[in-house]
């Protein structure tokens, strides 16, 4: 960095002005954006301007920057300030860019060169640097696009930026502090915790954490044990789950507990659950579990799916990223909804369009649903009568597309509960079986979970024995499978084999997974 003092006019001398430039980012949905701040300082009517597409809580950082200086003894220069945020055609918000702005005003006499730090944080009237929400997705953002090494960042955030790796932060409590690093032009950064508090395994080179309290514990689920099978193999292969049965059966305690059960998450993940708690406004504790989402049916389509009028919002599908999407009682929630479901369990992500932007947010989801036989519930009771006529049981029924059901894999029926009926396995027991099931998936370099195979990878990993094949091309003869039921028959028996120990997908395991198929 080099101190270079800008002249002054003194007769024929004219002041020459310098562009100094500090690097901050915007949030473009879950995406950051690179921001380059520049100032200039020149002669005329004393003003102080901010342009670049900058929002109303960058317009107020005007006020919060001249109280932050003006507070802390520096002298406000009586010149035209203008502050550009390059590139112009981008919509800037967040008031993290009031640190930058700041520091180019004090040090107006500074020729800065510092191209690869970053600087964020928010001004208090007294100096102080503030942390806000959209800090751990910035950084985390730049991390993963690989264009952030160092940052200026406010002290009061290392709690949850520190847990970011590979990025040097140096953490300031005052303007008064960021402004004696940047002179300096170094501090001390912190560096990255290692370990999470959670068990944790090595595959390869990757390590995978994974929790093993049970709040909510499949022992106390009596009998039900075909439900509970299925949820078993789905947990362990991420399969997108239904189940159907009167009130009171046990869907919903099952689908609850799934979430505890569920495979090991990287680092990566962990980081990415964390991000999008943020951009909800959740604080995230950075434990080692996936998110599960329940959304009422009565939930407006920008809240499952995110929107706005101004600004696209995260929703419920892009929160239970890496997790499951719980919806209860499915054939309540709107048509319009439902089919809408199909593009991101196809696709994994959620495009959110609007007239001047399109934000995109990885949907990366587990579906469980549960539903009633019927609109009264009573279709499957021994014990209590159907109210429902053949007409309005079709109706009820007909909510749900085939193009929808498709892109489910285990349908379960449940019956109701009996009063002898007892829990006859723990989610520990279970879990430890997904656990098993998660190491042989990535022993055999699967990029992704069973549920989540390409069409290729289901004809490099779902290989089968001579009979399963047999049993395969019997089942596509008799009941007339499309091609997705084919795909998703061959990822439920590859889950089904890697519970059991099995290398290659058996006539046992091809036989459980067509128990678990859709009947018309």
């Amino acid at each position: 960095m080099n101190e270079t003092p800008i002249t002054e006019e003194r007769g024929d001398e004219k002041r020459t002005p310098i562009v100094n430039r500090l690097t901050c980012a915007t949030l473009e949905g879950a995406e950051a954006r690179v921001i380059e701040v520049e100032a200039t300082f020149t002669k005329g009517l004393p003003g102080f301007v901010i342009v670049g597409l900058a929002s109303s809580d960058i317009q107020e950082s005007k006020e919060r920057t001249k109280a932050a200086l003006l507070t802390n003894g520096f002298v406000f220069p009586p010149l035209k300030i203008s502050v550009n945020l390059f590139p112009t055609s981008i919509k800037k918000s967040g008031s993290h860019l009031d640190l930058p702005i700041a520091l180019l005003i004090a040090l107006n006499a500074v020729a800065l060169d510092e191209p690869d730090l970053f600087v964020f944080g928010e001004l208090g009237l007294d100096g102080r640097v503030k942390s806000n929400a959209m800090l751990f997705p910035l950084i985390l953002s730049l991390k993963e696009q690989g264009v952030i090494r160092r940052a200026i960042v406010p002290t009061e955030a290392l709690g949850y930026l520190s847990h970011i790796p590979g990025v040097e932060l140096h953490p300031v409590a005052t303007l008064v502090e960021a402004i004696a690093l940047v002179k300096a032009g170094r501090g001390g950064g912190t560096v990255s915790p290692s370990e999470y508090d959670a068990h944790s395994m090595q595959i390869g080179e990757i390590r995978y954490y994974y929790d093993q309290t049970y709040p909510l514990d499949f022992a106390d689920v009596k009998g039900q044990t075909v439900a509970k099978r299925a949820a078993l193999i789905a947990a362990a292969g991420m399969h997108n789950y239904r189940m159907e049965g009167s009130p009171g059966c046990g869907k919903s305690m099952i689908a609850k507990r799934i979430g505890f059960i569920l495979p090991p998450v990287t680092e990566e993940e962990i980081l990415s659950i964390a991000k999008h708690q943020f951009l909800d406004g959740e604080v995230p504790d950075f434990r080692a579990q996936r998110p599960i989402r329940s959304p009422h049916h009565t939930s407006t389509r920008a809240s499952i799916f995110g929107g706005g009028s101004s600004q696209a919002k995260i929703g419920e599908v892009a929160l239970a990223n890496k997790g499951i999407l719980f919806f209860d009682e499915i054939p309540h929630f709107p048509k319009a909804i439902l089919e809408a479901m199909r593009e991101p369990l196809q696709d994994k992500k959620v495009l959110i369009s609007r007239v001047n932007t399109k934000i995109e947010y990885p949907a990366d989801i587990m579906l469980v649903a549960a539903q009633n036989p019927c609109a009264c519930g009573n279709l499957l009771s021994k014990t209590h009568a159907c109210r429902c006529n053949d007409a309005e049981i079709r109706r009820y029924r007909n909510k749900l597309s085939d193009p929808f059901l498709d892109r489910i894999d285990l349908f379960v029926v449940m019956q109701e509960v009996d009063p002898e009926d007892t829990g006859d396995i723990t989610s520990s027991e279970m879990h430890a079986q997904v656990i098993a099931a998660f190491a042989r998936q990535k022993e055999r370099h699967q990029p992704q979970l069973n549920g989540k195979l390409s069409e290729e990878e289901i004809e490099t990993f779902c290989l089968l024995d001579a009979e399963a094949e047999a049993i395969l091309f019997s089942a596509i003869s008799k009941f007339g499978l499309s091609h997705r039921s084919v795909a998703s028959l061959k990822k439920v028996s590859r889950t089904i084999a890697d519970l059991a120990g099995h290398d290659t997908i058996t006539k046992a395991d091809v036989l459980e997974a067509l128990s678990y198929r859709r009947r018309s």
